[in-house]
């Protein structure tokens, strides 16, 4: 898969494409509904896969921080697109003049002169362009004027509930890490490089692995048994505990993601691991002094033991 960065630089390889446009936050079960619908358009018309993404994500440009946290950041989310076959993912700079276009102007200047698109596929519940006046019933109108094809996928559905990056986000806040898992059709995870942190971990005995990870905020904290992917010299995951959060037991502010691996010993810096969340085991919470703080952790480390067992 190709990245290409604003539709100005769309290759000539790339025109005559079949695109959909969304955030894919996550490629859930129902995005990959939408891609597979992709990928059989364009096996059908021997044309590109395209998928086009913005960055940052409109709500995150209109609504600042108060925005929904990611469950992917653009390298994961990349991984996870271009593992479902796509040759091109469109990456597209959410701007106030992008903003302001409006939805006809979009498929005048986008789709059709700089895409030259043959099919469009989106959800049945897409809206785009200025104010989010263009919709799927906009797309076949004009489609038929500019000779491109319009096809909207149904709502896909797990326990009558419709699947969407909010229904994953809840079910992740809620520590409901299976259900989460069924929604997006893997286990839930975070990759990173490991960083040099406080060391507050060896210092009580019990070192830690602080994984970097570009992004803000995340949809879920708390302390969880993790399996962690990718450790250089070992095919099979590795059993561990991790915590995520700002750690208020020793007054922290920041954002981190340290993991403590169970009966391993060994040097993890400088390598880009996947931490993959299994079960959810409390709740971040301060302590009154070390001991109390120690005594947790090495519960932690037990109910994490527990459930590998």
């Amino acid at each position: 898969m190709k990245i290409i960065r604003g539709f100005n630089n769309t290759p000539e390889s790339a025109r005559g494409c079949v695109v959909t446009l969304g955030n894919y936050d996550g490629v859930h079960r129902g995005h990959q509904t939408v891609l597979a619908r992709l990928a059989e358009k364009a096996k059908h018309l021997a044309a590109p896969l395209v998928v086009m993404c913005f960055e940052p994500t409109p709500r995150e440009f209109f609504e600042g921080e108060k925005a929904p946290a990611r469950l992917s950041n653009f390298r994961e989310k990349a991984q996870l697109l271009a593992a479902q076959g796509i040759d091109y993912l469109l990456l597209q700079r959410f701007s106030e003049r992008f903003a302001s276009l409006p939805a006809e102007a979009f498929i005048e200047q986008v789709l059709v002169a700089k895409l030259a698109v043959k099919a469009v596929v989106v959800g049945d519940d897409f809206r785009f362009g200025a104010g989010r006046q263009g919709d799927v019933a906009m797309l076949r109108q004009m489609g038929a004027q500019y000779g491109f094809e319009v096809l909207d996928t149904q709502t896909v559905a797990a326990d009558n509930a419709r699947i969407s990056s909010t229904a994953v986000r809840e079910k992740l806040a809620a520590g409901e890490l299976a259900e989460a898992e069924e929604l997006l059709g893997r286990p839930y995870s975070i990759e990173g490089r490991v960083v040099h942190g406080d060391k507050i971990g060896r210092q009580l005995g019990f070192p830690t692995a602080n994984i970097g990870f570009a992004r803000h905020r995340l949809p879920l904290l708390g302390v969880y048994a993790v399996r962690l992917w990718n450790v250089a010299g070992c095919e099979a995951p590795l059993a561990a505990v991790a915590n995520l959060g700002t750690r208020p037991a020793v007054n922290g502010l920041e954002l981190r993601l340290e993991v403590h691996v169970l009966n391993w010993q060994g040097d993890l810096y400088g390598q880009r691991l996947r931490v993959e969340f299994v079960e959810f085991i409390r709740a971040e919470q301060k302590f009154d002094g070390l001991e109390a703080l120690k005594a947790a952790i090495a519960d932690d480390i037990q109910r994490a033991n527990n459930i590998f067992n």
